[in-house]
């Protein structure tokens, strides 16, 4: 799909809409799409020239996000909570497909707050999940996370072989991969679970205590700050750039049925170790910060890379950005933005 892709003003590539085949008058909804993920499947699919619903309570969502996508004639916001059925009723009616990212990330935050996650994350994507079965909705794809693999050490991490979950976050993604496969086998809504394998790229935000690394670490040095590496920095990790994941999402909205009620590892299906992602980005930035090593973070899993073979063969998800385009990326929308 290389060839079809040029470069936005925001810094995403626009897909080309040769390869992307929806209905001329298909609707999207993105839940959470005011957020990281989320508000990049909106840019995308304005793009490709689809109208898109974007539900999000702001409660992590950032409206600068999105604010510019306010003008297009495509676009509509919603402001609402998934906790409430009847907003997601709402927001479902008319929509040919929906892309549910809304959800509270983060495992140590989510060991201090699980009744809060159980509300969100679970109770959350049942209303998504019931409310888009009686829409009429044709595909439900949905973020799932590569945490649910918890305390199963094999690498390459590969669908059906899943440990016993590590945090209350872990724990809500099993949960909605269990009603996913529900709602297929039971009420005949196709759903698509989408692993995710730490996400990275533009509007990732770098602020908080929860903050993901990569950006966290990009704004850091660019401060002349030292950060802190939570261990000894040997832990490995299948980084995905943002663009492989708007792939992923719209390749499961085509996808076939037999292919629905099931689970997909999304990555590039490489293993980058915390400490060298470090060392290059200080080499990037031309910085030369000593980091502070500190503990290690309770429910942590030590390494994890993905084998995609079956989002490949299932989806025809064919991931075209590795970890270090992905990193020159990251880096130059980071330069511009912070």
């Amino acid at each position: 799909m290389g060839e079809n892709i040029q470069k936005s003003r925001t810094g995403q590539r626009a897909f080309g809409s040769r390869e992307w085949k929806f209905e001329k008058d298909a609707v999207f909804l993105v839940t959470g799409g005011a957020g990281f993920i989320g508000s990049n499947l909106c840019e995308a699919i304005l793009g490709l020239g689809y109208e898109v619903r974007c539900l999000d309570d702001l409660s992590n969502g950032k409206p600068e996000n999105v604010d510019f996508l306010a003008a297009h004639p495509g676009y509509t916001f919603i402001h609402g909570d998934i906790r409430d059925y009847d907003t997601c009723l709402a927001a479902c009616r008319g929509a040919h497909y929906v892309l549910h990212q809304a959800a509270w990330g983060s495992v140590p935050r989510s060991i201090e707050m699980p009744r809060l996650y159980e509300e969100v994350n679970i109770k959350g994507t049942l209303n998504m999940m019931e409310a888009a079965r009686h829409s009429g909705v044709q595909k439900f794809v949905y973020a799932s996370s590569s945490s649910v693999y918890g305390d199963e050490p094999t690498l390459p991490k590969r669908e059906g072989r899943e440990g016993r979950v590590l945090s209350p976050y872990a724990l809500t993604k099993k949960v909605g991969e269990e009603y996913g496969r529900l709602y297929t086998q039971l009420y005949q809504l196709d759903t698509y679970g989408l692993r995710y394998y730490n996400v990275f790229g533009r509007r990732q935000n770098p602020n908080g205590a929860y903050a993901a690394v990569i950006p966290k670490f990009i704004k850091q040095l660019l401060n002349d700050e030292r950060p802190v590496i939570n261990g000894d920095g040997k832990q490995s990790r299948d980084f995905t750039y943002i663009d492989n994941v708007i792939q992923a999402n719209l390749r499961a909205c085509l996808a076939p049925h037999d292919a629905a009620g099931e689970v997909y590892n999304i990555a590039f299906g490489g293993r980058e170790y915390l400490i060298d992602i470090y060392d290059d980005l200080c080499s990037a930035l031309n910085k030369h910060i000593e980091p502070v090593f500190g503990p290690e973070r309770a429910a942590d899993i030590r390494h994890s890379n993905a084998d995609i073979a079956k989002a490949r063969e299932r989806l025809g998800y064919n991931p075209d950005i590795n970890f270090h385009t992905g990193i020159a990326l990251a880096l130059e929308w980071y330069k511009e933005n912070l």
